[in-house]
């Protein structure tokens, strides 16, 4: 599961290991907990028709869910999969391997989004200050004013 906030350009990838209502739930409680542990409040999920199941589960933790109609996509999130499986693909490319684990895949998956958080968007609301950044800022602001 890929995450990413649109505005900031921060992102999330999940491992997992089925769709069942209580993983996808645990999944999206622990990416509202790395967002809120940067002091960002998830109040708006955009999503496919898979998420529809726990509409009610994430209406009672105050997060409102938008399911995009059928055939259709999320632009953004779209092109950031592409991307991330591009660069995948790159790292797969200089391994001496045949075939892959699926722990592997993953771990060269969470690489990939772990870098481009590490530099800043040309769309993002900074043009130095890469992503990961921006979250410990707005913390550290944050506890500043309190």
């Amino acid at each position: 599961m890929i995450t990413t906030l649109r505005n900031l350009h921060i992102s999330t990838a999940e491992l997992i290991w089925n769709k069942s209502n209580n993983t996808l739930m645990l999944s999206i409680t622990q990416v509202a907990q790395t967002y809120k542990a940067r002091s960002f409040h998830v109040c708006n999920i955009l999503a496919d028709s898979s998420f529809e199941c726990i509409r009610n589960w994430l209406s009672e933790i105050g997060i409102a869910l938008n399911i995009t109609s059928r055939n259709e996509h999320l632009p953004e999130v779209e092109r950031y999969i592409r991307t991330i499986k591009e660069q995948t693909r790159a790292i797969t490319n200089t391994l001496p391997f045949k075939k892959y684990p699926p722990r592997l895949i993953a771990e060269m998956v969470y690489n990939v989004v772990f870098w481009m958080n590490s530099f800043p968007h040309k769309d993002g609301v900074h043009m130095t200050i890469r992503p990961r950044t921006l979250g410990n800022r707005a913390s550290h602001q944050l506890q500043q004013t309190l």
